[in-house]
């Protein structure tokens, strides 16, 4: 199971927001590449970046920051937040980034995502932002009208590399991740999935580690929070997940 730092930016510093709340937001610095690469030197396998104010406006404000980190470090880079079409998606792809994840687009136009993937192969995934089993759009701000179950199974056989699967409401809580809610998942789906939100101790993330259903297990975890607040190390979280 893989381990995915998370650098959320916005505004061209990178933050942390309490369970999607851009007015909850916690500043944690102005270096986004300097970050990654220290999380790269640890042994992360992935960096997982998001524009967040893209996310909202679909304009690529912090594009250029995530072209800088993926151009800067010797590890992969996953990035999602405002990619709304296949010239975005192609364009990140150029600049060095491996995976690209829609979220609003993908609810919107799945069958750009259909396109993408075939034309990407193991470069395009979906981002299933849950709220009460519902996914959110827009930057979390609106609800899609789809459940997070019907987007799983809506996505299974067409090509995309996986599924990241966030719990709005434990994102950024450190409460833990909701283990029902992605068992669910990962029974809905042959697509891997990758959980977020909530992971606050190598507890949790022993639990994610070792979920289990009929012989899939989840493909790896974002973690945010926890490694800026100090909970534990890079080198921890990778020996927790063996």
């Amino acid at each position: 199971m893989e381990l995915l730092p998370a650098i959320d930016v916005r505004g061209g510093r990178f933050v942390r927001l309490h369970q999607g709340n851009y007015d909850a937001e916690t500043v944690y610095g102005d270096d986004p590449v300097s970050v990654a690469r220290r999380f790269a030197d640890a042994g992360a396998p992935w960096i997982h970046m998001v524009d967040l104010d893209a996310a909202r406006t679909g304009e690529a404000v912090n594009r250029a920051l995530v072209a800088a980190v993926a151009g800067a470090i010797g590890v992969r880079v996953q990035t999602g937040g405002g990619v709304r079409d296949e010239a975005a998606i192609a364009g990140l792809l150029r600049a060095g980034v491996s995976r690209v994840v829609l979220g609003t687009a993908a609810m919107e136009d799945p069958a750009m995502v259909a396109r993408a993937a075939a034309r990407h192969p193991g470069a395009v995934a979906v981002g299933l932002d849950a709220r009460d089993g519902e996914v959110a759009v827009r930057g979390w701000i609106s609800g899609s009208g789809v459940s997070v179950l019907d987007a799983a199974r809506r996505f299974d056989g067409v090509g995309v590399a996986a599924l990241i699967v966030t719990d709005i409401d434990r994102d950024g809580t450190l409460a833990g991740p909701d283990l029902d809610g992605l068992a669910a998942v990962l029974a809905a789906t042959s697509v891997d999935v990758v959980a977020s939100g909530g992971v606050g101790s190598l507890d949790d993330l022993r639990a994610l580690a070792s979920l289990d259903v009929g012989g899939r297990r989840l493909a790896g975890t974002i973690v945010g929070k926890a490694l800026y607040e100090g909970a534990f190390t890079v080198e921890e979280a990778l020996a927790a997940l063996l």
